[in-house]
């Protein structure tokens, strides 16, 4: 142990002696850490965002339905239809992780305004529950449904514009009903939305659900939509809902199976932050080993004289490797103070992005830092110096003694 903290404190001091080296070095590491906790942060931020707008405008965390709903329910929806009453998931003397929980009734149809008619799909939601999901469905325009109003409908924009139709018109619905026959309502457009998903706008409405039973003539939902407190509980709440629920009569299914787009994305973004983990790599062991073979050529004769008094050439390996970790540890430090920092003041200020593929509205960027983000690229910083540190010390650790004297003259 004593050695090792030896041969950190001549490593240190041969690193402040050569200040101008190791400072390049230490820069270039640090250069490369900010802006790998930049990038990554940045990512992470558009995945937070995105799951959760995903979560709240369309899916919830969970989703309650009849098994095989999710396969053959569209061929025949009114076969997967659930009970009016939502079964008790938690018990009442344990804490809650449950924000609500929101019965929703699929279906499609027509909608006509004047001379025009096209298709859409549409959800009968509850007003008060659907309250809980905030505003990650975004009212572009007028209001949003309300348990007061139960003639009106919310349009998804690209459906509005379609249709040619704003807040206040009078729309007719038009949709099959559970016994095979049709039926209509009229109601009035209250509000516009727009969702995580532009194709999903560009077709969808909701309107109340006791009116969605009027209009289909049937009773109960398709699916319960389950909204939790905080995400971080999905998993361990998806295992205590499936034991709870009778298996042959419920099927229970995390939101992350039902968002293709999302999956898609996030593999994609982690796949380039990977290529740029690896690119940030192969420059922190290209400038750390230059650093180290050039103080190696320039102490030659220290090493000589080293190696004349009686140090072994492990330990000439141990002082170079351990030069080699201080500068990575010292860069990674500095590296994650200014990424942290800029990530912070960048998040403050925003960045304003464009639509995403998807989407009709842009929306404002931010870096979110993780401790995770910073140990793995602390990590990175510190395993990178240490392999570059690998060869040169051991160049150095390999030459003869007699050779290496004659530069003292």
């Amino acid at each position: 142990m004593r050695t090792i903290l030896l041969d950190f404190s001549l490593a240190a001091r041969n690193i402040i002696r050569q200040r101008r080296r190791s400072a390049i070095a230490i820069g270039a590491v640090a250069f490369g850490i900010t802006a790998l906790l930049l990038a990554t942060g940045f990512i992470e931020r558009i995945f937070v965002d995105f799951r959760e707008e995903t979560i709240n405008s369309q899916l919830g965390h969970l989703q309650i339905v009849k098994p095989g709903y999710h396969d053959t329910g569209k061929s025949n929806p009114y076969a997967f239809l659930l009970p009016d009453v939502i079964p008790q998931l938690e018990a009442p003397n344990e804490p809650s992780s449950i924000k609500t929980i929101a019965p929703r009734l699929s279906f499609s149809g027509l909608i006509s305004h004047g001379s025009s008619t096209i298709s859409f799909i549409g959800e009968g939601v509850s007003p008060k529950e659907e309250a809980e999901f905030g505003d990650a469905l975004q009212i572009s325009a007028g209001k949003n449904l309300s348990a007061n109003d139960p003639r009106t409908v919310i349009v998804g924009e690209g459906l509005a514009r379609n249709l040619g139709i704003n807040v206040g018109d009078r729309v007719v619905l038009l949709a099959t009903t559970a016994s095979g026959g049709t039926n209509a309502v009229e109601v009035t457009v209250l509000g516009l939305f727009s969702s995580v998903s532009k194709q999903y706008d560009d077709s969808a409405l909701r309107l109340p659900l006791a009116t969605t039973r009027e209009l289909l003539r049937t009773k109960g939902s398709h699916v319960w939509i389950v909204l939790l407190n905080n995400t971080a509980q999905t998993n361990a709440m998806l295992a205590k809902v499936r034991d709870k629920l009778p298996k042959d009569q419920y099927e229970v299914v995390p939101w992350n199976q039902l968002s293709d787009f999302y999956n898609k994305t996030a593999a994609l973004f982690t796949k380039q932050i990977q290529g740029l983990r690896v690119i940030i790599a192969l420059i922190i062991l290209l400038c750390i080993s230059n650093t180290m073979i050039m103080s190696v050529l320039e102490r030659i004769g220290e090493i000589g004289t080293a190696m004349a008094l009686g140090v072994k050439r492990s330990g000439i390996l141990r002082l170079f490797i351990c030069e080699g970790v201080l500068l990575g540890c010292a860069g990674g430090i500095l590296g994650l103070i200014v990424g942290v920092a800029l990530a912070h003041v960048i998040s403050a200020i925003g960045i304003p992005m464009p639509p995403p593929p998807g989407k009709s509205h842009g929306f404002l960027g931010g870096v979110l830092v993780t401790w995770r983000m910073g140990i793995e690229a602390f990590a990175l910083a510190v395993g990178t110096t240490l392999i570059a540190s690998i060869y040169p010390s051991w160049r150095a650790s390999r030459m003869e003694i007699v050779n290496s004297l004659r530069f003292n003259r």
